[in-house]
């Protein structure tokens, strides 16, 4: 009797192996094995982590083996099962291999095809078609659509992390609660005594070091050593946590009227305001988008406020970025001075600290929540919808959607949502969260995600203007490693631009995306086909960028720059000064988040730079979706480049006081996880 020998990998994460029975159907060509009971005599079947053979005896050849039927039945108690793959050996000794690496939960069955990537239009037989549809049709059913708020992107529709589907948890809920982990965060780092301390002002600048853990050489250190300096203030718009706000200034705005003689004495070239920028040395920093918003209510005994400042900043001789003049508000006039740095010292100072605290709800709303976490599930959504486990798009993002979904619904459960911890300490919780979201949705278009395009769209391309300018630098060639390697990848399956116009599947990925996810916004520009092998590369390259570097980028800094709380107030207390020559120490420090609200924030930046405990790197492809030689070899040239790329940055870094690592490829997850 012919025998196959099938082998079964069970997941080594936490609750991975099952006690439950497990059936095995092999489906040929010419006709199907029985349904075999997996299981050896006096042997602890299916234990996390184990590699597991058996053999199943048929009474002819079953021709190609196309697909492999998994089924779990109940033992005793509910016992969930993650199968990574099956291989099956032929009685010809060939080897075949079928990824499952996803959750068996109940009395469930999985329905696997080989390992190698196909089209659509490469599938001929009626078998795998149907297998293809039937995928298709439980994931829309599974992953369903649902607006979270109005105006803004699509997630997925499941309200708490448990209703999520098993395959897209998180392995434990426990180490994703954001209650929990900002509790230890507070703990840990020794400011629980302060959390309570609500309307509890610090006494001056020198106390908020009772709460700053204090690390020797680090960038944290260096910032609130240096924090009060404009050379610090303007250093952040190129390489803090928000590098994405700075722009160059060809005109200033009539909202803004900033005249020479103002800011000739900063200005060091014997030019004019007028010159300087007809040189492009003249910057500016515009939060419009914030006017407007409402500014949190929930505590009645606790004002708290928002402005919309811009900040015009100036390239100097030795090509540093300086601030060299700050209005608070959109609107000019008497009650809204433009401050300069010839101003009274805590005049120019908390005018500084506003256009921080603006600079900190824009990168937590937008740069952050919307343009990384937001927008990736989006894709996440729609390749779960539309794009079945065989086809090579699927197996190409697979890697970098991974536990998306799920902080974002964990963020929606605790963090973002009503009375959620963004309320505690935040100066937009309370809804205005939700309002700069929506604002900021309108400048959210395809382009924008782009890198390159970007960069080049704020006039900031140029990097002998600008050589310090590492996120760009970092960030384009990060951007070019991976568009070369999705582009090999593309090109291996899509032979022709026909045979891309061909696959309905990816075309109705990027409908999807465009129609449901984006909710076909007038001004979101996201393209709803794709015609050319180009244009797909750079589709993928702007998924896989934004959900792995850019993210890397605005997330894994903000304890380096946002821990000493004068550099980044989450909330101010008191309005911005609607004149000069009314600003002392104690008028900051009672503007500045009070002892509670501080002791949150740090918890809270303390806790979003963490890394996953089995962080997966841009690069590291553990789960073999593809099994391709010429796919392995794209992923060994993307890797390799990779590794050079992290060793310029690290040589680079060597004696700066301030290293630019943020977007170092060694540093940066496959996926938006935290």
């Amino acid at each position: 009797m012919p025998s196959y020998t099938v082998t079964v990998s069970t997941g080594s994460q936490w609750f991975a192996g099952t006690d439950d029975y497990i059936y095995i159907t092999l489906v040929g060509t010419e006709r199907c094995s029985e349904r075999t009971l997996l299981d050896k005599p006096l042997y602890n079947d299916f234990e996390r982590g184990a590699v597991d053979s058996y053999d199943v005896r048929v009474d002819e050849n079953l021709g190609e083996i196309v697909l492999v039927k998994i089924e779990k039945k109940r033992y005793w108690v509910q016992d969930d099962w993650y199968c990574k793959y099956v291989t099956v050996k032929t009685p010809g000794g060939d080897y075949l291999e079928f990824p499952c690496f996803r959750w068996l939960v109940d009395d469930k069955e999985v329905v696997l095809r080989d390992a190698r990537a196909h089209l659509p239009q490469d599938d001929k037989t009626s078998l795998v078609k149907q297998h293809r549809q039937k995928e298709l049709e439980r994931r829309r059913k599974t992953y369903r659509w649902k607006e979270w708020q109005p105006g803004i992107p699509m997630s997925i529709d499941a309200n708490r992390h448990k209703d999520l589907p098993r395959d897209i948890q998180f392995d434990t809920e426990k180490g994703v609660d954001f209650v929990l982990n900002y509790s230890k965060a507070i703990e840990n780092l020794c400011v629980n005594q302060f959390m309570h301390m609500f309307q509890s002002s610090w006494s001056d600048f020198a106390d908020f070091e009772k709460i700053f853990v204090r690390i020797k050489n680090t960038i944290s250190e260096y910032v609130m050593k240096h924090w009060k300096e404009d050379f610090m203030f303007g250093y952040q718009f190129l390489n803090g946590c928000n590098p994405v706000v700075i722009k160059k200034c060809t005109k200033i705005p009539e909202k803004f009227p900033v005249t020479d003689e103002m800011v000739n004495v900063s200005l060091e070239r014997e030019m004019t305001l007028e010159e300087e920028i007809e040189a492009g040395n003249i910057y500016i920093a515009d939060y419009e988008v914030l006017e407007g918003i409402t500014a949190n209510c929930t505590d009645p005994c606790t004002l708290q406020y928002i402005a919309a400042p811009m900040c015009l900043l100036y390239k100097n001789a030795q090509k540093k970025i300086m601030p060299i003049a700050i209005q608070l508000g959109q609107t000019p006039g008497d009650d809204s001075p433009i401050f300069l740095p010839t101003d009274a010292k805590y005049d120019w100072l908390l005018a500084k600290i506003w256009v921080r605290s603006a600079d900190f709800q824009y990168h937590q709303n937008i740069t952050h929540l919307l343009r990384t976490h937001l927008i990736t599930e989006v894709f996440a959504i729609a390749m779960y919808r539309q794009l079945p486990a065989v086809h090579p798009v699927y197996k190409l993002l697979m890697p970098h959607i991974r536990f998306t979904i799920a902080i974002n619904t964990k963020a929606r459960e605790q963090l973002i949502c009503e009375c959620g911890i963004f309320d505690k300490a935040n100066a937009t919780g309370g809804g205005g969260h939700v309002q700069l979201i929506q604002k900021g949705v309108k400048s959210l278009t395809f382009r924008s995600l782009c890198f390159p395009d970007i960069i080049k769209a704020r006039g900031l391309d140029n990097k002998e203007e600008l050589p310090t300018y590492f996120y760009r630098d970092d960030g384009n060639r990060v951007w070019e490693a991976t568009k070369s390697f999705v582009s090999d990848v593309v090109h291996i399956y899509y032979t022709s631009d026909e045979t891309l116009q061909e696959d309905e599947e990816i075309q109705a990925f990027i409908k999807d995306v465009c129609s449901f996810g984006m909710q076909d916004f007038d001004y979101c520009e996201f393209p709803k086909s794709l015609k050319t092998r180009e244009d797909l590369s750079e589709y993928l390259t702007a998924i896989v960028f934004t959900a792995s570097a850019q993210h890397a980028a605005v997330n894994f800094g903000q304890y380096d720059w946002y821990s000493w709380i004068p550099n980044a107030p989450s909330t101010m207390r008191r309005p911005p000064p609607n004149k000069k020559g009314i600003t002392d120490v104690n008028w900051i420090i009672h503007s500045l988040p009070d002892r509670g609200r501080s002791s949150w924030h740090l918890g809270a930046v303390w806790a979003l730079s963490q890394y996953q405990e089995c962080e997966l790197y841009l690069g590291s492809y553990p789960d073999e979706h593809f099994t391709e030689k010429p796919v392995k070899k794209a992923m060994e040239r993307f890797r390799k480049q990779l590794a050079e790329i992290s060793l310029s940055i690290k040589t680079r870094n060597e004696g700066k006081k301030l290293p630019y690592y943020n977007m170092s490829p060694d540093k940066i997850p496959n996926s938006v996880a935290v």
